[in-house]
């Protein structure tokens, strides 16, 4: 069952209360909606994370949990899903988004080499910027509803699943 896995896997709520980065939100933390593990909550926790992975900005986890509160989102798993764009996957995840950007804009794909540097981010916001945020835009809307269906259904399937054993248990 989908629960019992994520329970297994999720840290202690008490931990993530106490964590110094997310006393910005306060009480609005123990609204304890946010911890609860059910399929609205865990649906809505993976079209938050999911959404915020995608979003090229800094304090992606912060804003993941801004969100997971205004909508009552399990915390821990809108936060957590926003690691799938680590250091290792981000560059493979947002060169993806920007080919999807540059596919809906209809331009050609532009060479580049990253720097870490200010002025390159200044000098590529305009020449590869506006399909690489269209790109991450429509990405982060389609993973995050095919996120919520999925885990909606699985759910949905699983719980199905558990009752017709119980059943047939009984008989």
């Amino acid at each position: 069952m989908p629960k019992k896995m994520i329970k297994r896997l999720m840290p202690d709520h008490q931990t993530i209360k106490n964590n110094k980065h997310l006393q910005i939100f306060g009480t609005l933390l123990h609204n304890a909606n946010l911890w609860h593990l059910n399929r609205r909550s865990v649906s809505k926790a993976f079209a938050v994370g999911l959404f915020f992975a995608f979003i090229p900005v800094p304090f992606q986890m912060v804003l993941a949990a801004g969100l997971a509160i205004i909508v009552h989102a399990n915390l821990p798993l809108s936060v957590a899903l926003v690691w799938i764009t680590n250091p290792l996957t981000m560059p493979a995840i947002f060169y993806f988004c920007y080919l999807v950007g540059t596919w809906i804009v209809g331009v050609p794909t532009k060479q580049f080499a990253f720097e870490a540097s200010w002025q390159w981010l200044v000098e590529s916001i305009s020449t590869i910027g506006p399909a690489f945020i269209l790109g991450c835009g429509v990405l982060a809307t389609i993973f995050s509803i095919l996120g919520y269906l999925i885990i909606n259904t699985l759910w949905r399937f699983s719980v199905a699943k558990e009752w017709k054993n119980r059943q047939t248990r009984r008989d």
